[in-house]
C-alpha cells in the first residue's frame, strides 16, 4: 500500500505541487521572455500570464466541490499530461491569439491537477506536515528553475521556456501516474454519493477569506518589489541581491512551520501573520534607506509561506473531505491575478506608499477572518491515505 508519506507517494506529491505552482516560480522569467523574445508589450505579456492564472482559478473553483479521492490519481495525471501537451504546442507558435488560448487551457488543466494535489494532502493524517514538505520542495525547485531557465532561454530562444514548462509537467505526470496516493479502503470518509456531500464547515470559509487576502497582498507587493527599489536609487546589483536573498530565505519557513506545529498555536500564528505581512509592506514601500527595505523584502514572502502552512493544516482538519483545500489554487491565484492590476493602479494614482495603506486594510480583514477559526481542530485518528 502506498501511503502519503511513503517515499514514492511523497515524491509524487512534491512533483505535482511544484508543477502546479510553476507560475508562482516562473512568472518573472515568463513575462520577461514574452516581452524580450516574442516582442509583446508589457500589457500583452501580462495578459497571457493572467489568462493562465484565470484558467487555474476557474478550474479550481469548479472542481473543488466535486473533489473525488477515488479519481485523484487519474485526474492529476491527466491534468499535468494535458498541460505538457499544451505547453509543447505553445513552443511551436508566436501567434498571440493562439498563445492566449493555449495559456488559458494550460492554466485550467494545471489548476485541476493542483486542486487534486491539495485536496489529497488535506485528507492525509498530517496535512500540516505534508503541506510543509511540498512547500520545501517548491523552494528548492524555485532556486533550480530560476538558476537554469534564463541561460537556457538566452541560448535557445523563447520557445525553450515553453519546452521547459512542458518537461516539468511531463515529469510530474509520470511521477503521479506511478505513485500518486490512493484512498485507503478503510478511510474515514467514504466516497460520497452525488447530492449527499455535506457542506463545508462554516469556520473554513473565514479561513478562505483570510488566505485570499494574504495572497492579494503578496501578489500586489511582489509585483513592485524590484521596481520600488530601483526607483529609490538602490541600484540594480543591490536589488538583485535582495531578490536572491529572498529566494534563499524561502527555503526555511515551510520546514520551520513543520517543526513548530506542536509548539505554536495555529490560530495565534494565523491572527499574527497577516498583520506582520502588512507592516512589512509599509516598510518596503515607504523606506528611503536600503537597509530597512532589504531586511523587510528578504523575509516578506517567508511570512506568507509560514502562515499558509498553519492555515492549510488547521483548515484541512476542520474539513476532512479535502474539498475546501482543493480550492487552494483559487484562493492563491485569484490574488495573483488581481494583485498586479490593483498594485499598478495604486502606484500610478497615489504612489508606492498607497500599497502599504491598502495592505494594512487587507491585513486587518485577514486577521479578523482567521480569528473566527477555532483554537483546536479535531484530527481523525485513522490514516486517510494509503
Amino acid at each position: 500500500m502506498i501511503t502519503t508519506y511513503s517515499r514514492r507517494a511523497l515524491l509524487a506529491l512534491m512533483m505535482a505541487h511544484c508543477a502546479g505552482m510553476l507560475d508562482l516560480v516562473a512568472l518573472p522569467v515568463w513575462v520577461g521572455t514574452l516581452v524580450a523574445r516574442y516582442g509583446f508589450n508589457a500589457q500583452q505579456a501580462g495578459l497571457l500570464a493572467s489568462l493562465f492564472l484565470g484558467g487555474a482559478v476557474l478550474a479550481s473553483v469548479m472542481l473543488a466541490r466535486r473533489f473525488d479521492p477515488a479519481r485523484a490519481r487519474l485526474n492529476v495525471t491527466l491534468g499535468l499530461s494535458l498541460s505538457a501537451l499544451l505547453f509543447a504546442l505553445a513552443a511551436l507558435t508566436h501567434h498571440f491569439v493562439l498563445l492566449a488560448v493555449l495559456h488559458a487551457a494550460s492554466g485550467a488543466s494545471t489548476g485541476m491537477a493542483l486542486s487534486v494535489t491539495h485536496g489529497t494532502l488535506a485528507r492525509s493524517s498530517h496535512p500540516h506536515r505534508g503541506f510543509a514538505l511540498v512547500g520545501m520542495a517548491l523552494g528548492v525547485f524555485a532556486i533550480l528553475f530560476l538558476g537554469s531557465a534564463p541561460p537556457v532561454v538566452a541560448s535557445h530562444g523563447g520557445a525553450a521556456l515553453f519546452w521547459l514548462f512542458a518537461g516539468v509537467m511531463a515529469v510530474g505526470a509520470t511521477a503521479c501516474a506511478l505513485a500518486f496516493p490512493r484512498p485507503a479502503p478503510d478511510a474515514d470518509i467514504a466516497r460520497p454519493v452525488e447530492g449527499s456531500r455535506p457542506p463545508v464547515p462554516r469556520p473554513v470559509w473565514y479561513g478562505i477569506v483570510g488566505i485570499a487576502c494574504m495572497g492579494l497582498v503578496q501578489s500586489m507587493t511582489f509585483s513592485f518589489l524590484e521596481r520600488v527599489g530601483s526607483d529609490r536609487g538602490f541600484g540594480l546589483s543591490a536589488v538583485t541581491g535582495v531578490l536572491i536573498a529572498l529566494g534563499v530565505v524561502n527555503l526555511f519557513p515551510a520546514p520551520l512551520a513543520a517543526l513548530l506545529e506542536k509548539r505554536l498555536s495555529a490560530r495565534a500564528v494565523l491572527v499574527t501573520g497577516p498583520l506582520l505581512q502588512g507592516l512589512l509592506v509599509v516598510l518596503i514601500m515607504s523606506s528611503t534607506q536600503f537597509a530597512p527595505y532589504a531586511a523587510a523584502a528578504s523575509v516578506f514572502a517567508a511570512v506568507m509561506i509560514f502562515t499558509h502552512t498553519f492555515a492549510f493544516g488547521l483548515m484541512a482538519q476542520l474539513d476532512r473531505s479535502g474539498r475546501a483545500m482543493a480550492a487552494t489554487p483559487a484562493m492563491l491565484m485569484t490574488g495573483a491575478a488581481i494583485g498586479p492590476i490593483l498594485g499598478g493602479t495604486l502606484v500610478q494614482g497615489w504612489g508606492y506608499a498607497s500599497l502599504g495603506s491598502v495592505a494594512i486594510g487587507l491585513a486587518l480583514i485577514a486577521s479578523l477572518s482567521f480569528s473566527r477559526l477555532p483554537r483546536i481542530a479535531i484530527v481523525s485518528s485513522q490514516e486517510v491515505l494509503a
